[in-house]
């Protein structure tokens, strides 16, 4: 049997112009290549040529600002400070703990620690100035407190220290205003509802650039004596203090007459100091990580943190609770026109209950003006509380207790505190939890983690979990349930 065998027709030798046509194809299709390959060289040339010029003239081709913050945000994160950190209370008069139960030093005598501990300057960024009680005709005798920092304040210049305040428009017009601007104190009025339809809300002073005070505290009289206060003052801490500084000459720099609000801003008033990477530093021994964070956005320059932003960050670190408390809490823009809902850290919040079973605490003012609104929206949150589920969010409501007399004291008599903590974080800040004041309001928070530590017995966070601790169990906060009206807040 004879295999199958497929032929192919075998196809004759090329001819000899075949031959040539083919040569000549070949030839040209080398010369295209060639062409091809010199222009690449030449384009390749010409960009390193235009590389090599730029960084021979870097200076020409970049701005100043530029250059510098490059620099700002290049710099070492690390400081030699040897930093001592104080939590400061304002216990209103008449508010008694047990005798058990840790009592801070008074914001009035870090207040006048710093005054005294002054060489060279003083910069306080305030809300408003009522140090005397002028203003509420009370004449109340727990005016003194405020009374003796206003006169102190006034002899800073005759002591050769300056003395700059950023105050808002709503507080301008104030007799303490007047009086340290006679003494020689300069002021500025940051017009904040001009640029950002918001207020100045920020609480903080910058003494030396080397010491500072942060907190809810206003200078005004009652929040030393009728007012639940709290914040933070940092000792022999230049560089988180001149940190700080630059957020004060964030307002300084818009308090004067026609100003506008610079994007991007200049970079001196830039930070490396931010969430992502936080100044290490040693606060009372231990080994800690420091930012300080700002709002609104627009007033946040390149670095900065911004306020909400910070908040949002610790709310999702959180491993195992969160506490909070503050004056108010809404999840929605109260000011705006119309009003509009804001569920920002609500929905954070939620997350942390429903996700990681977080243990979540509200503890919340309730007084004269507290805001009927607010109470709806913490009631929803207290309601996703269930064994059941396994979901732990409680919410209470904490009330200053009055006399007849101390109730004619006004916008008095109430728990102003302004602050979170977690197993991991402290943060302090100067903004009610509502969407305004982080949208359009100039605020500002320390936050501080010192978790890397093995020196963890008594360090920040413990402390301000022992303050929350005790105002949660004192005799003068109750569960939300049992209020039946924001208007029995005078129990």
């Amino acid at each position: 049997m004879k295999p199958k065998v497929i032929y192919k027709q075998l196809k004759p030798p090329a001819t000899e112009r075949e031959a040539y046509l083919e040569h000549v194809s070949q030839q040209e299709n080398a010369r295209k290549y060639y062409r091809c390959a010199l222009i690449f060289a030449v384009l390749i040339t010409l960009l390193c040529s235009l590389l090599a010029s730029q960084l021979l003239f870097f200076p020409f081709f970049f701005s100043t600002s530029q250059l510098e913050t490059v620099t700002f945000l290049s710099q070492d994160n690390r400081c030699d400070d040897q930093c001592t950190f104080v939590l400061v209370e304002s216990i209103p008069e008449g508010l008694v703990y047990d005798d058990n139960v840790t009592i801070n030093p008074s914001v009035f005598q870090s207040w006048s620690d710093l005054i005294h501990q002054a060489k060279s300057s003083v910069d306080i960024a305030s809300f408003y100035w009522t140090l005397t009680n002028n203003d509420t005709h009370t004449y109340a005798a727990s005016a003194n407190q405020g009374e003796e920092i206003l006169q102190e304040l006034m002899k800073l210049k005759q002591k050769g220290v300056s003395l700059r305040i950023a105050v808002d428009p709503s507080g301008s017009k104030k007799e303490d205003i007047t009086l340290l601007q006679n003494s020689g104190a300069e002021i500025r009025i940051v017009n904040l509802p001009n640029l950002t339809g918001g207020i100045l809300h920020t609480k903080f002073w910058v003494v030396d650039n080397k010491h500072l005070y942060l907190g809810s505290a206003n200078m005004d009289w009652r929040s030393l004596t009728q007012v639940k206060e709290l914040g933070a003052t940092v000792y022999n801490c230049s560089c988180l203090a001149q940190d700080l500084g630059k957020i004060f000459e964030v307002y300084w720099s818009l308090g004067v007459s026609n100003t506008t609000i610079p994007s991007p801003w200049p970079a001196n008033y830039s930070t490396s100091y931010n969430e992502t990477s936080p100044l290490e530093v040693t606060l009372n021994n231990t080994a800690s990580q420091v930012y300080i964070s700002s709002s609104p956005p627009p007033l946040s320059p390149t670095g900065r943190t911004d306020d909400i932003r910070s908040i949002l960050s610790i709310i999702d670190d959180a491993k195992k609770f969160i506490y909070i408390s503050v004056m108010d809490y809404t999840p929605t823009e109260e000011y705006s026109h119309p009003k509009r809902f804001w569920p920002e850290i609500d929905d954070h919040l939620r997350k942390a209950v429903y996700e990681k079973r977080i243990n979540v605490r509200l503890l919340i003012s309730c007084w004269k003006n507290s805001n009927p609104a607010m109470f709806p929206f913490l009631t929803s949150l207290a309601a996703l509380n269930s064994t059941k589920s396994h979901y732990n969010i409680e919410v209470k409501i904490f009330v200053v207790p009055a006399t007849p007399e101390q109730k004619k004291i006004p916008f008095a008599r109430v728990n102003h505190n302004k602050y979170m903590v977690t197993d991991r974080v402290a943060y302090i800040g100067t903004s009610n939890w509502a969407g305004d004041y982080f949208i359009r309001t100039a605020g500002a928070a320390i936050v501080v983690n010192q978790t890397s530590s093995t020196n963890t017995s008594d360090n920040i966070q413990n402390q301000l979990r022992a303050v929350f601790d005790r105002d949660w169990n004192s005799n003068y906060s109750r569960p939300l349930h049992t209020l039946k009206s924001w208007k029995q807040c005078n129990f």
